[in-house]
């Protein structure tokens, strides 16, 4: 069986075959793509086994990361919690897989990963175990109340009810200002973690490409910024991409009255599921905070292409650069470090 290899953003028929498969996610459409490519200047490609001129029927998509640190690779895909191979069987699948093997044996990439939700695409090829996250996901099919009621008691419910009493106000947008405040509260939140941030570049991208999907929601006490949620919308799907906070108002309940909000608003314009996102398996107050909404926990498993290359310029990062420096590194400097290396962490 042949396989072809396509531009999925510039392919006419990538749209109407992303509609019609169930497995569909927002990292799969033109706009996710295209500001993946104008942000990291990564390369989409899709490979199907759809001749040209002929509807699609099947697509696995990646990014070609060409970096002279980390080395050439394919991901499906960079910077996005899951990308599931778009198949209709397990043969079409293993058709893919073994064409991809061949091809990366003869372009010398170092590995191909790919981050399928499904946990059994690992049994049917030479791909190893990578890197294990978990993956949360609310189910949005019972009543609102029923939703609410699920939630834990003390931390979810009861900090909603306070967030309402203190007065929070709360505003979501697209716009630039909306953008700023977001970035402010993120920069001091991956201080907090000790990390780097995705320059704002990505961010700008993501709402010049998928327009109305996105959403930034931001809750303020007395004008003071609390929290701010990134979100994007999709078919029957609300994913929740990214999230940031002061933490001298963490009492307060402002991420608490965000998440509410985006829920209540999922539920009214009836869409299927709220998408959690990945935890680091590792980061035990990120998954318990999940788990307080109810929602249902799985195991996220990325898989590589040789399994003998298992490290990535991210992960040698975090070893060599010592979190204290990211810790105490001004703003400027942790944008300016993210506009340095996130194109080679992808």
């Amino acid at each position: 069986m042949p396989v072809y290899q396509i531009d999925p953003t510039r392919d006419e028929r990538w749209d109407d075959f992303l509609q019609k498969h169930t497995d569909a996610s927002i990292f799969h459409t033109r706009g996710w793509l295209e500001a993946l490519r104008k942000t990291y200047d990564y390369k989409p490609i899709a490979f199907t086994t759809s001749p040209p001129g002929s509807p699609l029927t099947n697509g696995f998509t990646f990014c070609g990361i060409n970096s002279w640190l980390s080395g050439s690779r394919l991901v499906s895909l960079p910077f996005s919690d899951h990308c599931t191979p778009l198949v209709q069987s397990p043969d079409e699948l293993t058709v893919l897989l073994a064409y991809l093997q061949e091809k990366r044996d003869a372009e010398k990439w170092s590995y191909i990963e790919i981050r399928p939700t499904d946990s059994g695409v690992a049994c049917r090829t030479g791909f190893g175990r990578s890197k294990v996250f978990l993956f949360h996901k609310l189910d949005l099919s019972p009543c609102l109340d029923d939703i609410f009621q699920n939630f834990h008691r003390d931390c979810v419910r009861r900090k909603i009810q306070r967030a309402v009493r203190e007065g929070l106000v709360y505003e979501e947008g697209r716009s630039a200002g909306l953008l700023s405040m977001f970035y402010q509260l993120f920069l001091m939140t991956r201080r907090r973690h000790g990390l780097p941030a995705q320059p704002v570049a990505w961010f700008q991208n993501l709402i010049t490409s998928l327009g109305e999907r996105v959403k930034i929601r931001v809750a303020l006490k007395n004008g003071q910024l609390v929290a701010s949620i990134f979100t994007i919308r999709y078919k029957g799907a609300l994913v929740y991409k990214y999230g940031c906070s002061d933490q001298r108002f963490s009492n307060l309940g402002g991420t608490q009255l965000l998440f509410w909000r985006s829920i209540q608003e999922a539920k009214e314009d009836r869409l299927r599921e709220f998408d959690l996102g990945r935890s680091d398996s590792d980061d035990s107050g990120l998954i318990t905070f999940k788990d307080r909404w109810g929602a249902t926990r799985t195991e996220l498993v990325y898989l590589r292409y040789p399994t003998r290359y298992s490290h990535s310029v991210s992960e040698r990062g975090q070893a060599l650069i010592s979190k204290y420096v990211w810790s105490h590194a001004p703003s400027f400097m942790l944008a300016a470090a993210g506009r340095a290396l996130y194109r080679h962490m992808g």
